[in-house]
C-alpha cells in the first residue's frame, strides 16, 4: 500500500493549536468590529493575468513563486500567492465603487507561494489583510497602521516600533531608480548574481537585499524621500504630522519598499520585541494606481498583510496562551441497551438546551467512560445503568470530589443548568 504523506510547504494543523487559531480570529474581528471593517472574501483561484499584472511580472512571486496551470478550457489560472489583487478585481466586477468611501474591507485565509518553506512560512499559508479603497487622505493611512498598532497590543505582542518610508509615484519613482541603478552600476562586478538580477529587472527590490556586500554599499545609495515629487512629499510629511499627533513613534527606513510593484507612496512594517531575527509581523502600503492597472477608474487604496501561522508561532515564543476550546461539561455514561437509549435522548436533550453533553459510544465499561469524564476535565458525570432506569432517574457525579446525587430524569436538565 502506497504511504501518502503531505506535499512539502503544507502542514496539517492538529488539535493542540487550535485555540490559537481560535483566539487570533476572536481578536481579528474584534479589532475589524473595532474600526468598521466588512469581510469580503475571494477565490482562491484567479486568472493567472489578475497577478501577472496587479503584482509585476519582475517580483519573486510572479518570478518563482506562483503557482499557475492550464485548466481544461485552456484557460491559464493561479492560486492566489496574495489579496489584494484579488480584492480590487472583486472591487472593480461587482461595482464596490458605488458605495460610500472610503470602502474599509479584511479577509482572511490561505494563500499559494512556491518558496522554501520556513518557520512559520509554508507554500499554503493563511494571511490576515485589510485594505481601504477609495480614499488618498494620509489619515487613512494612519487609521491602516492603528488598525494594525491594536490587534498586535491585543494579542499580547510588546515593544511594538513602526517603519515608515515613501516609494514614490509613478510621477517621481522613474528617475529615483535611474539615479539607484547608475549608483550600483558602479558596483556591479561586487553584487551577488540574485542582486544584479535585481538590479536589472526591479531595481527598487535591491534596498530589500540581505547580502551582506550589497547592505553596506546600502549606506551611501541614493534614498527615494530625498527624491520625491511634490505630492509624495507633502503626503509623507503629512502622515508623519498624524502620527505625531496620536503620539504614535515610528522610524524612517529608507529600506523598505516592499516586494510588489504596486505600491506607492507610504510603505510601512511593524515590528515587536522578543522575537529575534524574525521581528517583522506585518507590512503593507499604498497602491494608489493599482484599480486603474486592472481596468477600474482611478482609485486610491492602501492596506497590510500578516501571516496567520509566523503570527501563532511568535505567540508561542513570547508564552502568550490562549484561552483552551470550550470542551463538554457533562458525560452521560451508561450500561445496557434500556440505559444506552435512555443516554442518547438525554444527550439529544441537552444539546438542544445548550449544554454540552458528550456520550460514549461503544458500550465501555462505566470506569472507561469515567476515564473519558476525567480526561476531557468535565465537571459532571451522568450515570445510567439498570437499577437507575428502573427508577426514573440519574445518578450524577461531580467529578472534582466524587460526590453523587440522584436526580429524577425529567429534573436532569434544570439541575444541571442551575449549577453550570
Amino acid at each position: 500500500m502506497a504511504k501518502y504523506q503531505r506535499l512539502t510547504g503544507m502542514r496539517d494543523v492538529l488539535f493542540e493549536e487550535q485555540p490559537y487559531w481560535s483566539y487570533l480570529f476572536n481578536k481579528i474581528q474584534e479589532t475589524a468590529d473595532l474600526f468598521s471593517y466588512q469581510r469580503l472574501d475571494t477565490p482562491l483561484l484567479e486568472q493567472a493575468n489578475l497577478f501577472l499584472r496587479g503584482i509585476g511580472e519582475g517580483t519573486d512571486i510572479v518570478e518563482k513563486e506562483m503557482y499557475l496551470f492550464e485548466d481544461r478550457d485552456g484557460e491559464m489560472l493561479a492560486l492566489r500567492p496574495e489579496f489584494t489583487a484579488g480584492i480590487m478585481r472583486a472591487y472593480i466586477e461587482n461595482g464596490l465603487h458605488t458605495l460610500p468611501t472610503p470602502l474599509r474591507v479584511w479577509t482572511t485565509g490561505p494563500i499559494f507561494r512556491h518558496e522554501r518553506p520556513q518557520a512559520g512560512r509554508y507554500r499554503q499559508h493563511s494571511q490576515f489583510d485589510i485594505e481601504v479603497i477609495g480614499e488618498k487622505d494620509p489619515a487613512v493611512d494612519l487609521e491602516v497602521i492603528s488598525v494594525a498598532w491594536r490587534l498586535f497590543i491585543s494579542l499580547g505582542f510588546y515593544g511594538l516600533r513602526l517603519y515608515i518610508n515613501s516609494t514614490g509615484c509613478p510621477i517621481c519613482k522613474p528617475a529615483y531608480i535611474q539615479k539607484l541603478v547608475e549608483y550600483f552600476s558602479r558596483f556591479a562586478d561586487q553584487l551577488p548574481p540574485d542582486d544584479k538580477m535585481r538590479l536589472q529587472k526591479n531595481p527598487l527590490r535591491i534596498l530589500d537585499s540581505k547580502e551582506e556586500v550589497t547592505r553596506g554599499l546600502l549606506e551611501d545609495a541614493p534614498r527615494i524621500v530625498d527624491h520625491l515629487c511634490e505630492d509624495c512629499a507633502d503626503h509623507f510629511a503629512r502622515l508623519r504630522s498624524y502620527l505625531d499627533a496620536v503620539n504614535r513613534p515610528y522610524i524612517i527606513d529608507y529600506r523598505i519598499v516592499r516586494g510588489l510593484d504596486y505600491y506607492t507612496k507610504t510603505v510601512f512594517e511593524i515590528k515587536a520585541d522578543g522575537l529575534g531575527s524574525q521581528d517583522t509581523i506585518c507590512g503593507g502600503g499604498r497602491y494608489d494606481g493599482l484599480v486603474e492597472e486592472l481596468g477600474g477608474r482611478p482609485t486610491p487604496g492602501i492596506g497590510f498583510g500578516s501571516g496567520i501561522e509566523r503570527t501563532i508561532l511568535a505567540l508561542q515564543h513570547l508564552g502568550v496562551e490562549p484561552p483552551s476550546e470550550p470542551l463538554p461539561q457533562v458525560v452521560i455514561s451508561y450500561l445496557g441497551e434500556p440505559a444506552k437509549l435512555a443516554a442518547l435522548k438525554l444527550a439529544e436533550t441537552l444539546r438542544s438546551e445548550n449544554v454540552g453533553a458528550l456520550f460514549t459510544p461503544g458500550d465501555r465499561s462505566f470506569k472507561a467512560q469515567l476515564k473519558t469524564a476525567d480526561r476531557i476535565k468535565a465537571k459532571y458525570a451522568i450515570i445510567l445503568g439498570e437499577d437507575e432506569i428502573k427508577a426514573g432517574q440519574a445518578t450524577i457525579r461531580t467529578m472534582a470530589d466524587s460526590q453523587q446525587t440522584a436526580v429524577k430524569l425529567d429534573q436532569v436538565v434544570a439541575w444541571l443548568k442551575e449549577r453550570l
